[in-house]
């Protein structure tokens, strides 16, 4: 049965002909963007892991009982599936993806799960963090450049604030970040960057150095509620 989809407006033709829906958003020749550097967490009871095809592709966070926020180049398959509920992604529950729906405007993505998954849900920011703050990213992507392992188990980093007038893989508002021990690479894309324990930000770009780019949740955030109530 293929995954119904509501779609908008893609903002990047060039984007949408990578091809590379398990890695963030390439943003030069280099870039093909999971936590490198940073840590393994043992609790996150928000992580989701995003599957297409049955293969582990992008990351992702359950912000409500059938809602699972990622970024929008990770919706490019009929056959979608998260795993939630253990920060090991080959421990988690399989929930089966019946609807995609993306955004009007930037990297961001609602995916509406078969069944109800009730946990304590990510909490969603109303504003952009200051630029200079400290951020944690999370992520399941590939823990070397360029191309070394994904990880089994969640992992976060401290990154630093350089901007909240970025720009997207889609064209939305974003932030940018700089590593502090870790930066964002593939199978990163549609984790969170978080703030003060709200997630204010959706993994949409990175070069592969160190910098990252993360839709920002505020500027998504009436779409977020239309779609999903929250």
């Amino acid at each position: 049965m293929a995954i119904r989809k509501t779609l908008v407006i893609l903002g990047a033709a060039a984007l949408a002909a990578t091809g590379a829906p398990a890695a963030i958003a390439e943003t030069g020749a280099a870039a093909r963007p999971p936590i490198v550097g940073g840590h393994t967490v043992d609790e996150a009871p928000w992580a989701a892991s995003v599957y297409q095809s049955g293969a582990f592709a992008c990351s992702g966070t359950i912000i409500a009982s059938t809602w699972v926020l990622t970024a929008q180049h990770c919706s490019r398959s009929d056959s979608i599936t998260v795993r939630v509920g253990d920060v090991s992604r080959s421990r988690a529950t399989t929930i089966r993806v019946t609807r995609v729906v993306t955004s009007p405007n930037g990297d961001l993505a609602l995916f509406q799960l078969q069944k109800p998954y009730k946990t304590t849900y990510s909490q969603l920011a109303d504003t952009d963090p200051q630029a200079g703050s400290t951020n944690q990213i999370c992520g399941w992507g590939r823990t070397k450049y360029p191309d070394g392992p994904t990880s089994d188990k969640l992992k976060c980093a401290d990154v630093r604030v350089t901007s909240t007038s970025c720009t997207d893989a889609y064209g939305g508002r974003a932030m940018c970040s700089s590593k502090i021990n870790g930066y964002a690479w593939k199978g990163d894309s549609g984790g969170p960057e978080l703030f003060n324990g709200q997630q204010v930000g959706v993994a949409s770009t990175a070069n592969g150095s160190g910098n990252q780019t993360y839709a920002s949740v505020a500027f998504g955030r009436s779409w977020i509620h239309s779609v999903a109530g929250v």
